[in-house]
């Protein structure tokens, strides 16, 4: 019977790789991004949310693997092209649709 107790964890939780540090930066700007929607700059928003995106894609390409923490799902290849693809997707989604001027 083994009665070892595992090691309870840090008070104190960080990120352990260079690449959960990307990740917590692109999550605060995609937060951020929507905090700016739900406030009335919708435009203003939804880039920031695909800039975070775009960052991402960005971060998980240039980190290896055993660094991408939290970045790394799938393989490389397919996690920069889905991120940069929603990334810019969003981004010209927001510059491209036109104003509802009289809309009430």
């Amino acid at each position: 019977m083994d009665l070892t107790v595992a090691p309870e964890p840090s008070a104190e939780r960080r990120p352990q790789t260079l690449g959960g540090v990307v990740y917590l930066v692109m999550v605060a700007a995609a937060l951020t991004g929507l905090a700016i929607t739900v406030l009335g700059a919708w435009r203003t928003g939804v880039v920031w949310m695909g800039a975070s995106l775009i960052g991402g894609a960005a971060g998980r390409l240039v980190l290896p693997d055993r660094k991408a923490g939290m970045l790394r799902v799938r393989r490389k290849r397919a996690d920069v092209a889905l991120m940069l693809l929603a990334g810019v997707a969003l981004v010209v989604l927001a510059i491209v649709v036109p104003d509802q001027r009289g809309a009430g």
